[in-house]
């Protein structure tokens, strides 16, 4: 009786195992070695803290990933409330008990790693959403309670951040909510309106920000205003972009980066070196996998048959789509410069936690896809 349980029990772990979306993972896998080559490239062709932290990171997290995806999707949504008010405590402390460093208290040591809770809220919130979704029918999602009380959810984290102050993850936990919103079904009339607020608002909002959220805004219009202050970054940025041509410099022969003309290289701007290194072309390609990525997850969430399985999926693969829009808008002088990390690709272990978190949880959307959820 003992064999024959330890059977089964093998041959559901490989059935479980067998049903993992090996593409989406190879996609995961080429990500993490073209951001640690480019984290190579930052370190000036060394093995240096910035390269050996990001290896270890995403050998630990890939890991992390694929045990936790063995987690069956229903305790992902038994747990959704509690994950998001654990994330909003984690970042009540980091505000009130947190380390401060370069002006912003946003993280908390935890001695390994210096977590930084407003990634982690990018996850909680479409996930606090898709259960709070999950049940409620299509013909009442546009009732007052349904849109108040998760407006609310999502006004109160990003209040926090605000405080931080770290306005661009603000906007990002923002966007992640609104886009499970537009998904739910909440009626087009309520982003219209929201919208026409937020321009009429727009003046006192730009009046509040600090000093240097002013200042980037205003290097948006116009760079030039301050090239060697404000501006630095992002006319640098365009440079790097530009002379990488159609194949690139080559490996570690990258001049704005290695002459160090372009300060942070290694986090929210990595685009423009590897693009300075690989050009268009290698650009295109890690546009390519991307896009592979995005499709993937979306996919797993169109053959789950759980809504909370399929709203967190199209949530989290729309979110990623718009953390890639923003991060190469901002490099490339589309819009203001916040702060937006390139999803594995730049340094960073709370940004590269959570993505792998995210994904972990897609992965559990496939493996466990023909579970309904009651």
């Amino acid at each position: 009786m003992y064999l024959n349980t330890s059977l089964s029990e093998q041959t559901t772990f490989f059935q479980k195992l067998r049903s993992f979306d090996f593409i989406l993972l190879f996609c995961v896998l080429v990500l993490g070695i073209l951001s640690s080559l480019a984290m190579y490239s930052t370190d000036g062709g060394e093995l240096l803290y910035h390269s050996k932290s990001h290896i270890i990171r995403f050998a630990i997290f890939f890991i992390m990933m694929i045990v936790i995806s063995f987690i069956n999707i229903k305790t992902w949504h038994a747990i959704g409330y509690i994950f998001y008010f654990l994330v909003l405590g984690l970042l009540i402390w980091a505000s009130l008990f947190g380390i401060t460093a370069q002006g912003s208290q946003r993280w908390i040591d935890l001695y390994f790693l210096n977590l930084q809770p407003s990634e982690l809220m990018k996850i909680a919130i479409i996930v606090c959403f898709a259960k709070y979704y999950h049940r409620v029918q299509i013909g009442n999602v546009n009732k007052a309670k349904n849109i108040i009380i998760p407006i609310l959810i999502l006004l109160i984290p990003t209040a926090l951040v605000i405080s931080q102050p770290d306005l661009g993850t603000s906007i990002l936990i923002g966007l992640s909510g609104i886009i499970v919103l537009w998904l739910a079904g909440v009626n087009v009339k309520y982003f219209f309106y929201s919208t026409l607020a937020f321009i009429i608002s727009a003046p006192f909002v730009i009046s509040i920000l600090k000093p240097y959220q002013k200042m980037r805004i205003l290097t948006f219009f116009d760079p030039d205003k301050d090239p060697l202050g404000a501006g630095y970054q992002i006319i640098q940025s365009k440079i790097a972009v530009g002379s990488g041509g159609i194949t690139g410099k080559g490996f570690l022969k990258g001049t704005q980066g290695y002459l160090e003309f372009l300060p942070e290289k290694h986090t929210d701007f990595i685009f423009t070196l590897y693009s300075e290194e690989f050009g268009f072309i290698g650009s295109l390609f890690l546009l390519l996998i991307y896009a592979i990525l995005i499709f993937r997850i979306l996919r797993i969430g169109a053959l789950s048959r759980s809504f909370f399985g399929k709203l967190f999926c199209y949530g989290f693969g729309s979110a990623i789509f718009v953390y890639i829009t923003v991060n190469m808008s901002m490099v490339l002088g589309l819009l203001p410069i916040v702060g937006s990390p390139l999803p594995i690709m730049s340094y960073g272990g709370s940004s590269m936690l959570a993505t792998m978190l995210g994904l972990s949880i897609v992965m559990s959307s496939k493996i466990y896809n023909k579970q309904q959820i009651a």
